[in-house]
């Protein structure tokens, strides 16, 4: 999973940064010859092997350092980005992913859960097109290293995060919007709700939280807890579930009050004029490449019926950590793009919190 960098004080310059090299990269995409490969560029580690390998010719998968590196490839007719990073551009990057009328489009937006919908027109209201492919998705996990007595009480949910015995012994994330997230959902407040910013318990909640951490770190955080240097973090859950089977030490928890959902898109840069690989798309569903890419954390945000066979497979509690129960998902909530105020908002409670 890319570093989240949803960052609130900070992120102006790198957000108008990063439009400036987009702009200036992506006008060159047009610029490759016909008898040259196509490329998608994406982060490293950010797309399944696997699946890489299987783009049909003149397409190659070219990986690249981080999502910065995304952003200003030269030669990008498809990139790949975590939902975090669409602050940092533009709707008018992108243009709409695909035309309507094929078979092959049609099957692929009807597909799709409903939760990944909002994705595909970046969060703008309908009639928006659909400018972005949601290809995976999932939730944000409590790990624990060696804590059996914290997971017989799971039943506490977010709230174990505060437990005495995990001060100074817990990662969180390193963005601030998923640990108000955490603070919300502590609290049983509706986290998509806006009033809920205005609880006057909020802050406090969010002090008591941040103080439990040793460190804000999603990147590095799942080295270190099986290191041992920490018992407990809050994670992605793609870089968790692959090692559930191996490694016995850990244990991994979705309260029932739900997480914020983390979102992996391709989208088309506005001046390419090449096409998707739709049918490369729609292999990602079907068997065995789609066995292949849940075992490796990966989840397709397909409607739960078509992917009821392939998690038949997996043990019912590892299956409901890779696509969660209907009442355990509608408790899950997407991380829209901020306006401005909404910002300044989050950043101030953010700021008080740390005092």
């Amino acid at each position: 999973m890319q570093a989240d960098p949803r960052p609130l004080s900070c992120s102006m310059s790198r957000r108008r940064l990063l439009q400036l090299s987009a702009v200036a990269g992506l006008g060159l995409v047009g610029g490759c010859g016909r008898g040259t490969s196509v490329q998608l560029v994406y982060g490293r580690g950010e797309l399944p092997a696997v699946w890489a390998k299987r783009l049909p010719d003149p397409w190659r998968a070219q990986a690249v350092e981080g999502p910065e590196a995304v952003l200003s490839a030269r030669a990008a007719a498809l990139v790949q980005l975590g939902d975090g990073w669409l602050e940092a551009t533009d709707a008018d990057a992108w243009q709409p992913f695909v035309s309507a009328g094929s078979p092959a489009s049609a099957e692929l937006w009807e597909g799709l859960a409903p939760e990944a919908q909002p994705l595909t027109r970046l969060f703008r209201p309908e009639p928006a097109p659909a400018l972005a492919y949601p290809w995976s998705f999932g939730t944000w996990l409590l790990v624990l290293r060696n804590r059996r007595d914290l997971v017989d009480r799971a039943a506490e949910g977010w709230s174990l995060l505060l437990d005495p015995s995990l001060r100074g012994q817990l990662l969180l994330p390193s963005s601030p919007r998923l640990v108000i997230d955490l603070a919300l959902r502590q609290l049983g407040l509706p986290p998509d709700a806006p009033a809920s910013l205005s609880d006057p318990r909020l802050g406090d909640q969010l002090s008591r939280l941040r103080g439990q951490a040793a460190a804000f770190d999603d990147r590095d955080g799942l080295n270190l807890l099986l290191t041992g240097e920490v018992e407990a973090a809050v994670l992605p859950s793609q870089r968790v579930l692959p090692l559930l089977r191996s490694d016995t030490r850990l244990s991994a928890l979705l309260p029932a009050s739900g997480s914020a959902l983390w979102w992996n898109l391709l989208l088309r840069p506005a001046q390419t004029r090449e096409v998707p690989p739709l049918r490369w798309l729609l292999q990602a569903r079907e068997a065995p490449l789609l066995s292949r890419l849940l075992a490796a954390g990966w989840v397709p945000p397909l409607r739960r019926d078509l992917l009821a066979a392939a998690l038949s497979s997996w043990p019912p509690a590892v299956a409901a950590l890779l696509y969660p129960a209907p009442a355990v998902l509608a408790r899950c909530t997407s991380l829209p793009l901020l306006a401005q105020e909404q910002r300044r908002e989050l950043q101030s409670l953010w700021d008080r919190s740390g005092s």
